[in-house]
């Protein structure tokens, strides 16, 4: 069920924000972020807030759509009344869990209040995830029509061993007729997958690699697996039955999926993203990654505005609870402090292609580009247009790039 919430503050009941977070705001874009915490089966190496029907005790599932929408309705009065310009949302993204295993008109409902509250740009993106079998052609029509333009698909592996160790419970195969399905209906189509699964070879994942680029999808993402405390995957490794990851494995990894993303005309934007042009970048991701605003809606959903940041209620049913009675749901929040924003946003900031202003670090990280120049992790042509955009090499290394940048 996912990890503990952070400690922060106890957020206050009415989810007011401090003066603070509406400074600079009609410079930041804005987003929505939909959480939808239900899974039919639990990966063993999630770590995300879901739950399977089992888990549930008392939430239900078809009670969900209403809650999320009066949580948005609820956060606009939030905003307004803390002082935030209106703004319209210029990204939408349904994650989870599984978002596609409530019916499609329940999250066009939710997209639906999101317009009403907010209002979406013109072309703005909207998406949300789902698992192969989750879905069918009838839904992902429902859904285009209903204002989505993009699905990601969680495919993780082409290889049947590979899905089995990771719990998932798709046949490989599927993945090209989704993919049909959601070109036939009018979306834009993205792949995510995992590398490092026990028992996952290299030859493995270059199958896997080249069964999605086959695919000619507008996006791809891929994932070094993370073992994660408490998980099934942990426990498993901890009893000896699967092979921990690879360091040195999951970096030949990277390499192959790079360049063989490379050759077929992707171009990377971030660490672990890549698109088949500029247009096809998720937008909502890069707004992450560039500091702007978004609201979380649902349970154990983070939000962020202007540098203060909260989280929801973990529970299902503890934040239907306090949507019934008409109380925030946020339940802890933190408000950043100037050296943790600047932390922050060096970390972020390299990770994505367009890069970090080197004039913008401070004078000992000004310093240490020369050396990472010179140990070929960070581009020198980029650094002379005063630019600092990491090499294939530096991605792999990119944690030891930003501490350098930081503590230089």
């Amino acid at each position: 069920m996912g990890a503990a919430l952070p400690l922060g503050d106890p957020a206050p009941a009415d989810g007011l924000l401090p003066s603070s977070a509406a400074l600079g705001a009609d410079d930041r874009a804005f987003g929505v972020y939909v959480h939808v915490p239900f899974c039919r089966v639990r990966c063993g190496y999630c770590d995300f807030n879901t739950y399977t029907s089992d888990e549930l005790r008392g939430a239900r599932q078809s009670d969900y759509a209403g809650q999320a929408i009066g949580e948005i309705r609820m956060s606009r009065g939030v905003l307004e009344a803390s002082g935030l310009p209106a703004r319209p949302a210029q990204t939408v993204f349904f994650g989870g869990g599984t978002p596609t295993l409530l019916p499609a008109r329940d999250l066009v409902a939710m997209l639906g209040a999101v317009r009403d509250e907010f209002g979406l740009v013109p072309g703005a993106e909207v998406t949300t995830e789902a698992n192969p079998d989750s879905v069918g052609p009838d839904d992902l029509a429902r859904l285009a029509d209903g204002g989505f333009t993009r699905v990601s698909f969680g495919m993780q592996s082409a290889v049947p061993h590979v899905l089995a160790a990771l719990d998932r419970t798709h046949d490989p195969e599927r993945v090209p007729l989704v993919v049909g399905w959601a070109r036939d209906a009018g979306l834009d189509v993205s792949l995510d997958l995992i590398y490092g699964t026990p028992g996952e070879s290299l030859d493995d994942w270059r199958r896997s690699v080249e069964h999605a680029v086959a695919q000619r999808p507008d996006h791809l993402s891929a994932y070094a697996l993370i073992v994660e405390d408490g998980t099934k995957l942990a426990r498993q490794i901890r009893r000896g039955e699967l092979a921990e990851p690879s360091d040195d494995l999951e970096a030949d990894m990277y390499e192959l999926v790079d360049e063989q993303l490379e050759a077929a005309g992707y171009e990377w934007y971030e660490v672990s993203n890549w698109a088949s042009s500029p247009a096809q970048r998720s937008r909502h991701n890069l707004g992450y990654w560039r500091g702007d605003d978004w609201w979380g809606v649902g349970p154990g959903a983070h939000s962020h505005v202007g540098g203060v940041r909260w989280w929801n209620a973990k529970h299902p049913s503890a934040y239907a609870d306090r949507i019934a009675a008409g109380v925030s749901p946020a339940v802890g929040r933190e408000v950043l402090d100037g050296p943790t924003r600047e932390t922050e946003r060096v970390l972020l900031s390299t990770r994505i292609r367009e890069g970090l202003e080197i004039s913008s670090l401070h004078a000992g990280g000004r310093h240490a580009v020369a050396a990472l120049i010179a140990d070929g992790l960070v581009d020198a042509k980029a650094a002379l247009s005063g630019v600092l955009t990491l090499t294939r090499r530096g991605r792999l290394l990119a944690d030891a790039v930003v501490r350098q940048l930081l503590e230089g």
